[in-house]
């Protein structure tokens, strides 16, 4: 059982518990996408095209995780004139995982594959979830330690650094030598 979608000016083959790559969508992770663009629906030997999309025909979906893509390289250049421009570039991506295919209003799994999916579904945002908040947990941790602003969040990271602080200045004024007269 599979579906052709459209979704940001691409078509895509999807089947129930697959993950794909699509462009941007205005959704958060973790929310359910309903895509109502399905240009074929194929299950148990039957299928359905569409004149340019099926009329009833849904796929749905839990968006996972947002990412940007590579780094491409647009480079500009007219030979003989001294003109050259580089300039990069880097897609938004959101990772959709199709968690049903439905057709003239009914999903073409049963209830059990369907449940299945959506708790798949449901632990890979959990996943991308926990990355992110250690993400930004360690970042907050490395600005606190050297960023006066930051260190106002994290009480511990400033009893550290002051602590390291205070060791440093205590070396240094035991090596200075002789006091002046």
């Amino acid at each position: 059982m599979y579906a052709v979608i459209e979704t940001g000016g691409k078509q895509y083959r999807v089947s129930p518990g697959q993950t794909v790559e699509v462009e941007l969508l205005a959704e958060a992770p973790g929310e359910t996408v309903m895509l109502d663009r399905v240009l074929l629906v194929s299950a148990d030997g039957n299928t359905l095209v569409g004149q340019p999309a099926v009329s009833g025909a849904k796929v749905i979906g839990t968006i996972t995780n947002e990412a940007r893509g590579k780094k491409i390289l647009v480079f500009k250049y007219k030979s003989k004139k001294r003109y050259r421009r580089t300039q990069g570039h880097r897609q938004d991506h959101s990772y959709l995982t199709i968690t049903d295919i439905q057709s003239n209003g009914k999903s073409l799994l049963s209830e059990e594959e369907r449940a299945r999916y959506e708790r798949l579904a449901a632990r890979a945002t959990r996943r991308t979830q926990a990355r992110m908040a250690e993400l930004v947990e360690t970042l907050t941790h490395e600005r606190a330690t050297g960023n006066q602003q930051a260190a106002i969040h994290d009480p511990e990271a400033v009893a550290q650094a002051s602590a390291s602080v205070e060791m440093e200045t205590k070396t240094k004024s035991g090596k200075t030598g002789k006091a002046k007269k």
